[in-house]
């Protein structure tokens, strides 16, 4: 029996989890006050708070960590790598907390997971599965239209991978033989190609569909002068927290827009029924990536729970292949997995370089 323990930091809280083989034990969220997080300057400088926070909850939980067989982490904003299993390392660790670019609490998660192994009393590994900056875009998909800006492989990396491995068992297809169309819509929305085992393009969460918070594309001649009226924190915070649906209809809920439709709010519907649109769109440009030949495309994220979103999609798409949804993320089981298969040797981890 392998005992695995999974780790995934966010703004304010980390989840955990604790699994025997495949079979979960104890799974939750471990919230962190917004004045306790205020007192550090930096992303890195929480560790030994969460540490310290997820320990003591383990310890009351009545899980001993001190015996765990893996400790995988949520992969943080890492420089570009392939897909799968990394081992954490000083170099990993150092990036992290010294050179990225990116400041997100997922920074943490290598961080955590090597404080665990640490902890152990037995030969317990520290790992992350799929950090958010796999990639595997081919060559034409780098292409921007602009010389000087690229098009970079970052988004739901973990969850896609996750659902496009299990609609693949599902389809009774290998994976690796195997194309599919996954879209993660939450309060941002990515949507990936999956070609052959491989994420080789995405409809990345600001320039494809708008959703919850983020405004996805624009038309630059309409947005380019308010860059000069806003600062650029401004103007990044408008465009990724306060654009989509919240910028229209003043709420980031579903729930609530499902309810004012019911209401008969014809505002909502419009704009509901618009993302619906832009992510069938998206889905369609990139079933062109594969040339049409798609075995499946699935919904996937907290706003697959709407079936009334999931079935204005459907009546768009279901002409390119059968059209099923996933509602919610599977990170933790995604972790979990990723874990179990390098501890049986079914998959080797790679060295973070």
């Amino acid at each position: 029996m392998k005992k695995v323990l999974v780790i995934n930091p966010g703004s304010t809280s980390t989840k955990v989890a604790y699994y025997e083989d495949k079979e979960e034990r104890l799974n939750k969220n471990v919230f962190h006050e917004t004045s306790e997080l205020s007192k550090f300057a930096t992303i890195a400088d929480q560790y030994d708070y969460r540490l310290n926070l997820i320990q003591s909850f383990l310890d009351e939980e009545g899980i001993d960590y001190t015996q765990i067989d893996a400790a995988v982490g949520r992969g943080g904003a890492l420089p570009p790598v392939d897909a799968g299993a990394y081992m954490v390392n000083e170099q990993m660790i150092d990036w992290l907390v010294n050179k990225t670019k990116t400041h997100h609490a997922s920074n943490l998660g290598a961080m955590l997971a090597n404080g665990f192994k640490q902890t152990s009393s037995k030969d317990c590994i520290a790992m992350i599965y799929d950090p958010i900056t796999v990639d595997q875009f081919h060559e034409l998909s780098r292409v921007s239209g602009l010389k000087g800006v690229k098009r970079t492989s970052i988004g739901h990396a973990l969850n896609m991978r996750a659902i496009a491995l299990k609609t693949a068992e599902d389809i009774q297809k290998p994976y690796e033989e195997a194309n599919i169309i996954v879209a993660h819509l939450g309060s941002g929305s990515t949507i990936s190609a999956h070609e052959n085992g491989r994420m080789v393009d995405y409809s990345l969460d600001d320039e494809g569909p708008f959703s919850v918070e983020r405004t996805g594309s624009l038309s630059l001649k309409e947005f380019i002068p308010f860059c000069y009226e806003m600062t650029k924190e401004e103007i990044t915070a408008w465009t990724r927290k306060e654009g989509g649906m919240i910028s229209y209809l003043g709420t980031n809920s579903g729930i609530e827009v499902e309810n004012r439709i019911e209401q008969g709010d014809e505002e909502a519907r419009l704009i509901f029924e618009a993302m619906a649109y832009q992510v069938a769109k998206g889905i369609g440009e990139l079933a062109t990536v594969l040339k049409g030949n798609v075995d499946a495309i699935v919904i996937t994220g907290g706003l697959a729970y709407s079936d009334r979103l999931v079935n204005w999609i459907k009546d768009r798409v279901s002409f390119i292949a059968p059209v099923s949804s996933v509602p919610g993320e599977f990170e933790m089981e995604a972790l979990r997995n990723g874990a179990l298969r390098v501890l049986s040797g079914e998959e080797a981890a790679n060295e973070f370089k």
